[in-house]
């Protein structure tokens, strides 16, 4: 991975300026640091990042594109929420270990970085630092989305 991938990453999060938005305050080379522990992928229209009622903890950080954030009801799905780039999804379950509560599908071609639990552990443990300003600002992203009704459902 070049660092240079990891800093469209950085500056799609720095350029958002949703309501909810990711502002983790690291410099270049502490998002290359922290882009080491994640792996990019390039997702097609249709694509289903998070699926309710799964049991995972990934945390997903959307650099290009857009994902729909919605629920399936017994008449078909309706559409909730769209997130753009910059934006994180799956913060949630990554924190209440609880299923996904709702179902995230791109809704174009996205490029999206994945950080699995397992690779969140070995960055809080050889970069503790960088490890809690990550946390602390999923913090932010749920604390603001939860006392907003119209982005509480993007919690997933």
């Amino acid at each position: 991975m070049s660092t240079q991938n990891i800093l469209n990453l950085a500056q799609a999060i720095s350029q958002n300026t949703s309501y909810d938005a990711f502002a983790p305050s690291y410099s270049e080379s502490e998002w290359a640091t922290v882009g080491t522990y994640m792996q990019g992928a390039d997702v097609n229209a249709g694509v289903v990042l998070i699926e309710k009622d799964t049991r995972d903890r990934t945390l997903f950080f959307l650099e290009s594109g857009a994902v729909s954030v919605h629920l399936t009801d017994v008449r078909g799905q309706m559409r909730l929420a769209i997130l753009n780039p910059g934006s994180v999804i799956g913060e949630g379950s990554f924190f209440s270990r609880q299923p996904r509560s709702a179902n995230v599908v791109a809704t174009g071609a996205c490029r999206i970085w994945r950080l699995a639990p397992t690779r969140y552990a070995e960055l809080s443990s050889r970069h503790a630092n960088l490890a809690v300003i990550l946390v602390m600002e999923l913090g932010a992203v749920i604390a603001k989305r939860m006392v907003n009704s119209a982005k509480r459902i993007a919690v997933t």
